[in-house]
C-alpha cells in the first residue's frame, strides 16, 4: 500500500509533464492556426455586416447578403462555380481510378514513370501550365485549332476562350489535367494495400474481375475516394488563378466564379463588407458539399 500511495502521485505528475510537453510542442502551429485562421475567420464574418470600404465603416447588418442574392453577377458565378464542381469533380475521381487500376500491378520502373507523368502538372507552376493551354486555345496559333481544321472538323478557327459556349469548358478541362495527378498517386497506393488473400479468394470461387472490384477493392479504398472526392470539391470551388490568367471571368461573365468575384469585388471595387459576405456564403455551401460527401462516404 505505502509504494501504491507513492507510484500514484509520481505517474500522475509524470503524465502531467508529458501534456504540458505535448502541449509545448503544439503550441507553435496552434498560434499559426489561430492567427493566419481563427482570427480572419471571425474578422470576415464580422466584416460582412458593415459597408466595409477604403474610406468608410458602418454597420449595414443584412444588407450585404440581400444584395448578394439580388446580383446577377453573383448569380452567375454561382452558377458556373457549380458547375465546374458537378463536372469535375466525377471526372478527376473516375479518370484517377482507372488510371490507377491500370497502372498499379505494372513493375516498379514502369509505375514510376507514369506517376511522374500525371503528377507533374502538380509540381509545375501555374502560371507555366496555364501560359501552355493559353498558347494551346490561341484562335490563330493554337494547336486545337490547327489539329481540327487540318483535320476538316471545322472550316474556321474558333476563339475557345473568347466564345461564351466553349469558355468555361476550357476552364474545366484545364483545372481537370491539373487535379488527377495527386489522386492517381493516392488510388495508385490503396490499391496497392488492397487485401490480396481477399482477392485471391474471390478469383478462387469464380468471381469476375468487375465483381472482385466492386465487392472487395472498393470498400477497401473507400476512405481514399472520401479524401479525393472532399479534396477536388474544395479545389473547384475555389478555382481562381486559371480565370484571373485566361479569361478574367469573360466573356460576359461566362466563366465568372464566386472565388474570382470576390477578389473582383474587394480588390478592383474596393467593396471589403460585399466581398466578406461572399465569402462567409462561399464558406459555407463548401461545409455543406463537404458534410453530405462525409454522410454517404461513410456509410459501409
Amino acid at each position: 500500500m505505502p509504494k501504491g500511495r507513492t507510484l500514484e502521485p509520481r505517474s500522475k505528475a509524470l503524465a502531467r509533464q508529458e501534456t504540458i510537453s505535448a502541449y509545448l510542442f503544439l503550441l507553435p502551429s496552434l498560434l499559426f492556426f489561430i492567427t493566419f485562421v481563427i482570427v480572419p475567420m471571425f474578422m470576415c464574418i464580422f466584416n460582412s455586416f458593415f459597408d466595409y470600404t477604403s474610406t468608410s465603416f458602418s454597420f449595414t447588418g443584412f444588407d450585404n447578403y440581400i444584395r448578394m442574392w439580388k446580383d446577377p453577377v453573383f448569380i452567375k458565378a454561382l452558377k458556373n462555380t457549380v458547375l465546374i464542381v458537378i463536372v469535375s469533380v466525377p471526372a478527376v475521381m473516375i479518370f484517377s481510378l482507372w488510371v490507377a487500376s491500370a497502372i498499379y500491378k505494372m513493375n516498379s520502373f514502369a509505375l514510376s514513370f507514369y506517376r511522374c507523368i500525371f503528377y507533374l502538372p502538380v509540381v509545375t507552376g501555374s502560371v507555366a501550365v496555364t501560359v501552355v493551354w493559353k498558347w494551346m486555345f490561341n484562335k490563330y496559333t493554337g494547336v486545337f485549332n490547327y489539329v481540327l481544321g487540318t483535320t476538316g472538323v471545322i472550316d474556321q478557327n474558333i476563339s475557345w476562350l473568347g466564345d461564351e459556349r466553349f469558355a468555361i469548358w476550357c476552364i474545366i478541362l484545364i483545372l481537370f489535367t491539373t487535379s488527377i495527378g495527386q489522386p492517381i498517386v493516392l488510388y495508385v497506393s490503396a490499391l496497392g494495400n488492397v487485401d490480396k488473400t481477399l482477392v485471391e479468394a474471390a478469383q478462387v470461387d469464380g468471381a469476375t474481375d468487375m465483381q472482385t472490384f466492386w465487392k472487395i477493392k472498393w470498400p477497401s479504398i473507400m476512405p481514399t475516394t472520401l479524401y479525393v472526392i472532399v479534396i477536388t470539391t474544395i479545389n473547384s470551388f475555389q478555382c481562381f488563378a486559371l480565370i484571373e490568367l485566361l479569361t478574367s471571368g469573360g466573356p460576359n461573365d461566362s466563366t465568372q466564379t464566386i472565388m474570382y468575384y470576390i477578389y473582383y469585388v474587394v480588390f478592383k471595387l474596393d467593396q471589403f463588407g460585399y466581398g466578406n459576405a461572399m465569402g462567409v456564403i462561399l464558406a459555407i455551401i463548401i461545409a455543406i458539399f463537404s458534410a453530405i460527401q462525409f454522410k454517404f462516404g461513410s456509410q459501409k
